[in-house]
């Protein structure tokens, strides 16, 4: 079964259809930079263009880096502040025409970890954080999500935590790895006092280079790469669609 995966991020917006019975992309990743707005008739007409892109017809899966309930946007810290308040299903869904599923852009990542990735199989507590413009996070206990958690804005020596560690920040004030690796240990450490968690998995982009500073980093809990890299964002949110229209007869089998 296909459905087409978006992940609309704070630097770009991405997509591809995944075969959701094996978390892969059936067709190379479409990227296309966010522009300087982010308002959402921006984002939704480039939602629609990677839609065109890939000629899909068919049910589709957006991430989105916000609070998502029933479809309504209620955080901005990553995205246009015209956004909150926003039905942001229903706005992609008229753009585009077919039905939309909107979730939590690291809720995403983490699906996709849990299913086919780091993950798999573990029936502890484990959390998930994908460092990138910001901190996002997710948590699973026993299999389950709990949506929307968002400890990227846990308050960190008077600032948000995203706003110490994010992989954004480290580019932005010029911090040697292991500098950076202190802050995201300061951050990880404070995860585990609240949750004692069984495993963490770093995604976002900077996984890539995870051989730079996950060694450095002293936590307790076990500390692992995501598998998924920054394909996990539009995997996970295509599973989510999968199973929230499985009984729809225009899902692509």
């Amino acid at each position: 079964m296909e459905i087409l995966g978006i992940d609309v991020g704070g630097s770009a917006i991405k997509g591809a259809p995944v075969n959701i019975s094996v978390g892969e992309l059936t067709a190379e990743r479409h990227r296309i930079p966010m522009p300087s707005s982010s308002e959402p008739k921006v984002v939704a007409d480039i939602v629609a263009e990677i839609v065109q892109h890939f000629a899909w017809q068919g049910p589709i899966g957006c991430a989105f880096p916000s609070v998502i309930k029933n479809g309504i946007v209620h955080t901005a810290a990553n995205i246009d502040n015209s956004w909150v308040d926003v039905n942001g299903e229903k706005l992609l869904q008229d753009k585009t025409g077919f039905p939309t599923l909107l979730l939590n852009d690291a809720d995403a990542a983490g699906i996709a970890e849990m299913k086919f990735g780091a993950g798999k199989d573990n029936l502890g507590t484990v959390i998930i954080h994908t460092f990138g413009t910001g901190i996002g996070s997710a948590i699973f206990v026993n299999g389950q999500l709990l949506a929307n958690t968002e400890f990227g804005h846990m308050e960190i020596r008077c600032k948000d935590a995203e706003h110490r560690a994010s992989a954004q920040n480290r580019i932005d004030e010029d911090l040697k790895w292991k500098t950076w690796a202190y802050r995201v240990n300061e951050f990880l450490e404070r995860m585990e006092s609240l949750f004692w968690p069984d495993l963490f998995i770093i995604g976002g982009g900077v996984s890539r280079k995870h051989e730079r500073f996950l060694p450095l980093l002293q936590t307790r809990t076990k500390v692992v790469p995501a598998k998924m890299l920054n394909q996990a964002g539009i995997i996970g949110a295509a599973i989510a669609a999968g199973e929230h229209f499985q009984s729809s007869p225009i899902v692509k089998q």
